[in-house]
């Protein structure tokens, strides 16, 4: 017969993506009446403040880096149409660097994983300051691509952060981190110029004085995250669970839940990435001055991570599909205001745009974060971080395209599947399992 309280406990379980813990054998993310409430680990705070200071300041360097990386490129090479692959490379090296440093967090912990990935950034940027310096195009493009570990970082903090998390509160634990990434960014474009004046002092030539801030950034992080990053979250959270002599291999096509987060966040961030993208362009080609084209990616970047608590905290008190589902709905009402409202109110639909990524993202990542046992959670947060890299960097690709060909109304309609698509693996990610039944 079955088990009077396996439903209710499955069904709350489901709906945050948990899975059930190897140590205790309950499920880790129930969130109903027969579950008791968990006490908070002792290192959680340290561990949050640790990551979301790493967060900021790699945040930051990803800022510059973003902010005079095309002009960079376009510098050295001397072709105007090269110039997108500063974004492109970036992005790439964010993603080709996920499942390495999700491995070796599994062998060796966040600690080593996390300060492994930023000081591969801090070398990106320091082939950018040779490479720029000697106009090498050969070091730049490279350095771009190796700097995409600060990508890699940012995008496995937020996991990290959940690591020792309570399942009460493992959206909003993961979601401080997401909203830290806000300061870096912010401030970020705003040091380029006197990162410049600093290297015209030293001899730099124009652009690479202001991979100087990025090299400092990363030089921090990689400190911090060495020096205070201990206990370690990942290795703390595996005490009292049985070890495993064979190592653990993730197969996802056993997991339809874990599968179907994967699905749904890499769904939203490539709609974010493909409208996003090549909104600079359309704005340009519509007569906008530059003011109102930085004005419009501001209010976007203020979407992506601004109210990231928010759908943290919702995520953890209504559950994960009804934030994934809420989160399809701001990108579809983004696409109709892109497509309704006058070219002078793009921000708004920039604006929707991030905010329905950033409601998708951190309610799709808190699923991807508890979606399976412990052991297996580092590589499919990998995973997961490789499917958005990919994702992100094909939509960006195919936009250009699908630009010319249709325009920028077409753009956003040919967002409407993937919108779909984030609606649909929201709620086969967040399906209860059946009823387990009791001999």
């Amino acid at each position: 017969m079955a088990s009077p309280d396996g439903e209710p406990t499955a069904r709350a379980a489901a709906e945050s993506g948990a899975a059930p813990d190897a140590a205790s054998g309950t499920a880790s993310g129930a969130a109903s009446g027969t579950t008791p409430r968990q006490a908070q680990h002792p290192a959680q705070r340290r561990t949050l403040v640790v990551l979301s200071v790493a967060q900021a300041l790699g945040g930051l360097a990803n800022g510059v880096a973003l902010g005079v990386g095309s002009l960079l490129v376009e510098q050295v090479t001397g072709r105007a149409e090269l110039a997108g692959l500063a974004a492109t490379l970036l992005t790439l090296g964010g993603a080709g660097l996920a499942v390495p440093l999700a491995r070796l967090a599994q062998r060796r912990g966040r600690r080593v994983s996390l300060t492994a990935g930023a000081l591969l950034a801090l070398a990106g940027t320091l082939l950018l300051i040779v490479g720029g310096a000697l106009s090498l195009a050969w070091l730049v493009l490279p350095g771009f691509l190796v700097l995409g570990g600060a990508m890699a970082v940012n995008l496995q903090s937020r996991f990290a952060a959940t690591d020792l998390s309570t399942p009460q509160r493992r959206g909003r634990d993961l979601s401080t981190v997401v909203w830290m990434t806000t300061i870096g960014v912010v401030i970020g474009p705003n040091l380029i110029e006197p990162g410049d004046a600093l290297g015209a002092a030293i001899g730099l030539p124009p652009l690479v004085g202001a991979y100087l801030i990025s090299a400092t950034a990363m030089a921090i992080v990689v400190a911090v995250l060495w020096a205070f990053l201990r206990p370690d979250p990942l290795l703390a959270a595996r005490v009292g669970v049985p070890a495993h002599a064979e190592r653990p291999r993730l197969r996802l096509g056993q997991h339809p839940r874990a599968l179907a987060a994967v699905i749904a966040v890499a769904a939203a961030h490539a709609t974010m990435v493909g409208v996003m993208a090549l909104t600079p362009v359309h704005l340009g080609h519509a007569g906008q001055q530059l003011g109102v084209i930085g004005f419009t990616m501001s209010a976007h970047t203020a979407g992506m991570y601004a109210l990231s608590p928010v759908f943290g905290w919702l995520t953890d008190k209504v559950g994960a599909r009804v934030t994934v589902l809420l989160g399809a709905g701001i990108l579809l009402l983004a696409v109709l205001s892109n497509l309704a409202l006058p070219v002078s109110l793009a921000p708004v639909g920039l604006a929707l745009l991030g905010l329905g990524w950033s409601a998708a993202t951190v309610a799709g990542s808190t699923v991807v974060a508890g979606a399976v046992e412990p052991r297996l959670r580092p590589a499919l947060q990998g995973r997961s971080d490789l499917a958005m890299g990919l994702t992100g960097a094909a939509a960006g690709a195919a936009a250009g395209p699908i630009l010319g060909l249709v325009g920028y109304a077409g753009l956003n309609l040919a967002m409407l599947p993937l919108i779909a698509a984030v609606a649909v693996a929201a709620i086969a990610a967040t399906r209860a399992p059946a009823v387990r039944q009791t001999a």
